[in-house]
């Protein structure tokens, strides 16, 4: 095997993906995700730290892209005005990457300890959020209030878009091609409602 291999980092996820599937994730190594892809394990580590970073490689991206476009909502904003536009922003992210995403919640659904990592990985987007909102002027606690709840409506529309539940089975979700700012913008307007009593 050459030195370079081309695509390796996809080539590893997608092995990895495969085999959280067929064996779950507990029961699969670093070794085997390097051996389906073709790959050696030392190759497996110069992209990965461990199995988990599979899974959440990007969430340092994700991170900066709330922060990011929570920026560059106009200021006249209302706290939960800024926080939607970032919501929808985001979603347009996730465009083409539904059954990537529907996989990926069912492998984290199906492991405890997967499931305290992404909660943890919502949180710290949650404190980012409220961070910038008390930057752009927004007092304690609507900053933090906001940042929870807007971090909430995503949780529930990615949930409702990938269609997967907590027992990582099937459910009717992201199918027929309605995107994920669909799902969030539906989330936020339940949001509203119970909010307004």
């Amino acid at each position: 095997m050459g030195r370079w291999e081309p695509n390796a980092r996809g080539r590893l996820e997608q092995a990895a993906m495969e085999l959280y599937r067929e064996r779950g994730f507990e029961q699969t190594t670093a070794a085997q995700i390097a051996s389906r892809a073709g790959l050696t394990e030392r190759t497996f580590f110069r992209h990965y730290a461990d199995k988990r970073e599979v899974l959440f490689a990007g969430a340092a991206q994700l991170e900066e892209l709330f922060v990011d476009t929570l920026a560059g909502v106009p200021a006249a904003a209302t706290p939960l005005e800024a926080v939607a536009a970032t919501l929808a922003g985001v979603a347009e992210v996730f465009a083409g990457r539904y059954e990537f995403a529907r996989q990926r919640q069912s492998i984290i659904l199906a492991n405890e300890e997967l499931r305290e990592r992404e909660l943890i990985k919502l949180a710290s987007i949650s404190a980012r959020l409220a961070e910038g909102l008390r930057r752009r002027g927004v007092a304690e606690p609507a900053a933090s209030l906001a940042g929870e709840a807007g971090i909430a409506v995503f949780k529930v529309g990615f949930e409702q878009w990938v269609g997967v539940d907590a027992g990582g089975g099937g459910v009717p979700g992201g199918k027929g091609g309605r995107s994920l700012g669909e799902f969030v913008g539906e989330a936020l307007g339940e949001l509203r409602v119970v909010v307004g009593g």
